[in-house]
């Protein structure tokens, strides 16, 4: 079984000034303007809808086509539109950002308008010697390790993760998008590929799920926003998934065991991501 733990995230990273791969400004406002409860008049952001959504497989339409009728808050066929964290406003037939303004409407480079779901996958390890734990040296505490790739996109490190396909288990997402991106399945042998996929199967069935909820990610609009499941999935003597030789593949450029600690900056809220596992491991932050 595991065990959740569902907090608030805080919404930042998507206020930044100009959205991401557009040349697009934001509009900028103070903090006390973010919640859509308190009166901003002189509201009216910008609207961008990525052109490369259009025809996609994974992207809704736009919400002026006269076939498309999302059922918001809902299971829609096989496409989850609801929230983990509650129902979402709907304003003139656009779902609302549930933490609030951004300053750029429309659904910008998200397949789908309201909730976009993703998995998170903390694979992690303890840093050792010869078999024995790391402490550091003025913690005293444990020193974890974690499997992080780097994003082509942005350069920036990040937990391997990805979007959970229309109707796909989480559970399936969490493992699909590790072999992806930090063992590189689509390019191992067939023989090793099958070896890799029996011991993450194996290590994949236990976890702990460490947040559950919106996720502050720089695609984020008013209309448009990313949430995830990130669950922890630990090799605690190493002899698992952590003594594999890790290969980025998918959308990642690189791949490697990062040691953990508070100065990590990685993409959107992967950092928050990993505390949350830091205290369920009892680790050196």
């Amino acid at each position: 079984m595991c065990n959740s733990i569902l907090a608030k995230m805080v919404h930042m990273k998507c206020r930044s000034k100009v959205y991401p791969f557009s040349n697009i400004n934001r509009i900028v406002f103070p903090d006390s303007l973010v919640d859509w409860s308190q009166p901003f008049p002189d509201y009216s952001p910008e609207e961008y809808n990525s052109p490369g959504l259009k025809g996609k497989p994974y992207a809704d339409p736009d919400l002026d086509d006269p076939n498309f009728h999302p059922k918001w808050n809902s299971l829609d066929g096989n496409i989850n539109r609801k929230s983990h964290i509650g129902d979402y406003a709907v304003l003139n037939g656009r779902p609302l950002n549930p933490e609030g303004r951004t300053g750029i409407k429309g659904r910008g480079v998200l397949g789908r308008w309201g909730p976009n779901h993703a998995a998170d996958p903390i694979v992690t390890r303890w840093k050792m010697d010869n078999g024995t734990k790391i402490l550091h040296t003025v913690t005293k505490l444990a020193i974890l390790q974690f499997c992080a790739i780097q994003r082509h996109d942005t350069h920036e490190w990040a937990v391997p993760g990805g979007m959970v396909d229309p109707g796909e288990q989480v559970s399936i997402t969490l493992k699909r998008e590790f072999m992806e991106e930090a063992m590189n399945s689509l390019q191992s042998s067939p023989g090793q590929l099958e070896k890799n996929k029996q011991m993450v199967e194996k290590f994949f069935n236990t976890g702990e799920i460490v947040y559950k909820g919106y996720v502050d990610d720089p695609r984020n609009t008013d209309n448009a926003w990313i949430e995830t499941v990130a669950a922890n999935f630990h090799d605690e003597d190493g002899t698992s998934v952590g003594q594999f030789e890790l290969n980025a593949g998918d959308d990642a450029k690189n791949v490697k065991w990062m040691d953990i600690d508070k100065n990590l900056n990685l993409y959107a809220s992967h950092s928050q991501l990993i505390q949350y596992v830091v205290k369920l491991r009892g680790a050196h932050w």
